[in-house]
């Protein structure tokens, strides 16, 4: 990797974005230029970081797409070279394109499609050619994965987990973070990824959660015209996210926008429990009427009931600066050790908020920002949780996205109604009667068996196993009881404190 930079001129970039001492520039050059020639040489028209990122494989220009979304923290010139990654990457050849929908699709091109242009899009697993269908000549969008990406991306893959057992062997101290879990979870979203039949029933599901969502769109798919290699989408027009000036050109509002896109989120991840998770500028547009229209759901994140009262607990504490209430949450969700202490705990959550809290985006440096959060996740044991992983990576993106619409946007006031409402819907009254409904329709299904699995506790409660035999799980009635009970307990003390 370190050869590629080189040979690239994107280590360069790096040392120049960073103010690299000399002392780092000179040790950087002694020990990257015997081994130059061993890099790949990537594409000499691109700018030397995404052509480094290009050459070393599709995995890393995944990364290059998330930086390129942070000019707070890599800096606005390096930041506007990797744009380059979003959608506009060496596309392959329309004569490949065709050879892969005809075998797919299993017909010839011409019965399906007029006019099949070439590539208006490339990205890193696949790119995009506009078309009309023969059959009802409408304008569609034909998604093509690049050939031999499944490989592409095994290879990266490899690395990345001999990478981290590496660390996971030598560094000890970089365990919490958990660098194989991570790797694991990275290659289950790849699989994901590179099977359009799952992409196009991400976007089926997720057209049917925004449905009475004003504020963004998404174009609808065309099954018949869809496989594990070709997905055919509605064509939908409109100015791309990260055109900024073409944008505002438009007449469209950009703090409008901006804040469109950070609500968006919040209120797919906790009200659906189901957001885009790679809402980055290249897979959004404007439409004319100030819709947002989201594209490529490859990359879908889920996350459970309990996890979204977790999340939006946690939001909620910020936004009132409760930060006892968000340390104990913390607790109370097992993300920092028991032993720590929780109101030393509580005091470093109010160095990250107080300092931010009403300030416009402008005036904060994330890149500070991260660090010392790094810095508290070390310092109190913090592990990663792969289950937030998706969560939190898109949340970056997500307000880098908003704040280069509308560069003073203020994260607090726009999540504030969104998780306000989902605390009313979530805890209280409501939110119980819904839960109890729940467990007594999961109990019910197990009617009819309840007596069998009564005369078999009551057999086993009178013959017991011996010792050394390890001992089978809990009936599912007790166990049910007992997290029921758990429940009403939980929902109390929550409408209590709020």
């Amino acid at each position: 990797m370190g050869a590629t930079l080189e040979r690239t001129g994107a280590m360069n970039v790096i040392l120049d974005a960073y103010d690299a001492p000399w002392a780092l520039r000179v040790v950087a050059k002694v020990l990257g230029w015997p081994f130059q020639w061993l890099g790949f040489k990537g594409d000499p028209n691109m700018p030397p970081a995404p052509r480094a990122l290009t050459a070393l494989g599709p995995a890393y220009i995944k990364f290059g797409q998330i930086l390129s979304t942070r000019p707070d923290v890599i800096g606005d010139e390096l930041a506007l070279q990797m744009r380059v990654l979003q959608d506009k990457l060496p596309p392959f050849s329309l004569a490949e394109a065709r050879k892969t929908i005809e075998t797919e699709l299993d017909r010839p091109v011409e019965e399906m499609f007029a006019d099949l242009s070439e590539p208006v899009a490339a990205a890193s697993i696949a790119q995009v050619h506009k078309a009309t269908l023969v059959e009802t000549g409408e304008p569609v969008a034909v998604k093509v994965l690049r050939p031999g990406i499944e490989r592409a991306f095994r290879k990266d893959i490899d690395a990345f987990y001999a990478a981290a057992r590496i660390v996971d062997t030598f560094a000890p101290g970089a365990k919490r973070l958990r660098p194989l879990d991570v790797i694991e979870h990275f290659e289950g979203v790849v699989l994901g990824e590179l099977d359009l039949r799952l992409e196009t029933s991400a976007a089926a599901e997720f057209a049917d959660n925004i449905a009475d969502d004003p504020a963004i769109t998404v174009p609808l798919v065309k099954w018949a015209y869809s496989s594990k290699r070709v997905m055919t989408l509605d064509w939908a027009e409109g100015l791309p996210a990260g055109d900024a000036d073409a944008i505002a050109a438009a007449g469209h509002d950009r703090k409008t926008l901006g804040e469109n896109v950070l609500r968006m989120f919040l209120t797919h991840a906790l009200r659906d429990g189901y957001f885009h998770a790679d809402m980055h500028q290249g897979n959004l547009k404007v439409r004319a009427d100030g819709t947002i229209i989201a594209f490529d759901f490859g990359i879908m994140g889920r996350i459970d009931e309990y996890t979204r009262r977790v999340y939006a607990e946690i939001l909620f504490g910020f936004i009132r600066r409760d930060y006892q209430r968000v340390a104990e949450v913390h607790f109370e969700a097992g993300y920092v050790p028991a032993h720590k202490d929780v109101d030393e705990f509580a005091r470093a959550l109010r160095a990250v908020g107080d300092p931010i809290f009403g300030m416009d985006a402008s005036h904060i440096s994330m890149g500070r920002l991260l660090s010392y959060l790094f810095e508290v996740t070390e310092k109190f044991g913090m592990e990663t949780r792969t289950e937030l992983i998706l969560l939190q990576r898109t949340m970056v993106v997500v307000e880098g996205v908003s704040r280069s619409l509308y560069p003073q946007i203020n994260i607090w006031e726009v999540a504030r109604p969104v998780v306000e409402d989902y605390i009313k819907e979530s805890i209280g009254p409501k939110a119980l009667a819904k839960d109890l409904i729940k467990t007594a329709r999961i109990l019910s299904r197990f009617g009819p068996a309840l007596p069998q699995m009564a005369e078999a506790a009551l057999i086993r409660a009178h013959n017991p196993e011996p010792a050394d035999k390890p001992r089978k799980a809990v009936g599912i009635l007790p166990a049910a009881a007992i997290a029921t009970a758990a429940g009403l307990a939980g929902y109390i003390f929550a409408a209590l404190s709020h």
